[in-house]
């Protein structure tokens, strides 16, 4: 979070990125988070204790952006990432693919807070890599079309260590 003239960068595959901002005051923020739940349920996403790390995520850049003078009223979001770069192996017909989970967590997350998405591009079979512009809160976007092999060795080595980790512990591991 910011309210000085700044350029957030991230990298991002099945990974969501919310660049939130408040044009009238401005602060500028964002989060970048891995898992929204484990599963699938009928259970609204942001209501369920698996969809704890996007809630967290969220609420720690719109909080960190209240603090800095930011209105809630005034808060617009541009979202970015949810690719299906990965097969964890661990999808079948009864769950969505992690991007897929990413996606729908936003989507419910905006809505719900009644924060308008402004700009969004989101799922495909690709990555991204971001730029988050101060000066006019306009994001740049390159799209990742192949994912290096040791880095996607790597990210299914932690998804399947997150969710085992989730099932025994409360801990929060930020990003």
């Amino acid at each position: 979070m910011t309210d000085q003239d700044a350029i957030l960068s991230t990298l991002l595959g099945s990974c969501i990125s919310a660049c939130l901002y408040d044009p009238i005051n401005k602060v500028m923020g964002m989060n970048h988070f891995l898992l929204s739940r484990v599963g699938y349920s009928s259970v609204p996403q942001i209501l369920s204790n698996a969809g704890r790390y996007g809630v967290h995520a969220m609420e720690l850049v719109v909080n960190g952006m209240l603090k800095l003078g930011a209105k809630r009223k005034y808060l617009k979001a541009k979202v970015f990432g949810g690719g299906n770069v990965l097969s964890s192996g661990i999808e079948n017909d009864n769950y969505l693919s992690v991007g897929d989970q990413n996606v729908r967590f936003i989507r419910e997350y905006l809505n719900t807070e009644n924060i308008p998405m402004e700009k969004f591009d989101l799922g495909g079979d690709y990555g991204r890599i971001i730029h988050f512009y101060a000066s006019d809160h306009s994001v740049d976007v390159k799209r990742i079309k192949k994912m290096i092999p040791d880095l996607v060795q790597r990210d299914r080595e932690y998804l399947k260590n997150s969710f085992k980790n989730q099932r025994t512990n409360n801990n929060v591991e930020l990003w």
